[in-house]
Parts: structure tokens; sequence; C-alpha cells
């Protein structure tokens, strides 16, 4: 048989895990607000024709055990291919043609990215 006895308190340990999770709101904080400022940015930035490709930015943010991930998405499809996606890269055409993509979302994203990285350090080294 064993026998474990405890003398004290995990007072540290639990003062820990709440200070895990309050990093995690902080972090989750953060990424909302700039996930918000991209999403601005990309309306901006993306080549407009008709504007439905820049009025169809969108951003998750999902949460797993070990990390959070911030997510881009935009909703406007042409016959099933992401309408952002052709822009960005270029695309052929149905008479054998190429139409050139335009780097809009690098330039646009970079900055912001920059910020969240910055802002997130400083939080992690408090």
């Amino acid at each position: 048989m064993i026998k474990i006895k405890h003398k004290g308190s995990f007072k540290n340990t639990e003062n820990f895990l709440k200070s895990t999770k309050k990093l995690s709101d902080i972090q989750l904080y953060i990424l909302e607000k700039y996930a918000i400022e991209a999403i601005d940015a990309l309306s901006l930035s993306t080549p407009k024709d008709t504007g439905k490709t820049s009025l169809s930015w969108g951003y998750q943010i999902s949460i797993t055990e070990n990390k959070i991930k911030l997510t881009f998405t935009n909703s406007n499809n042409s016959g099933g291919v992401p309408v952002a996606i052709i822009l960005q890269y270029g695309h052929g055409t149905k008479n054998g043609g190429y139409v050139e993509g335009i780097d809009y979302i690098n330039p646009t994203l970079k900055p912001i990215f920059d910020k969240i990285a910055e802002e997130l350090g400083k939080e992690v080294n408090k």
C-alpha cells in the first residue's frame, strides 16, 4: 500500500494557472482588436470591380489546448474559386490568356502582424 501525505497549499500552482488563463484572455483580446483592423485594411486594399470581394472579408479565432490561431477568410467565390486568391496570384482566362495577380494581401497584413507580434511580446514578457 502507498500512502501520500500532503502539507501546505497549491496556492502557487493555482496562481500560475490563473495567470495563464488571464494571458490567454489578453492574447484573445489583442488578436480580436487587430483582426478587426486587418479586415478594414483588407477591405480598403482589395482591388475593386463590383466591390463584392472587398466586402466579403472575415476572420476566425480558434483556441486549442496550446495555441490560438487567427485565420482570415473571404467568402466571395466565383464558380467555386475564391476570388480574393485569384486576385492575389493571378488566373487564366477562358480564351487562353492570363491575368497577372496583384500582391495586395501580404503588404496589407505585414504591418498588422508586426503590431500583433510586438503587443503579444510585451504581454508575454511582463
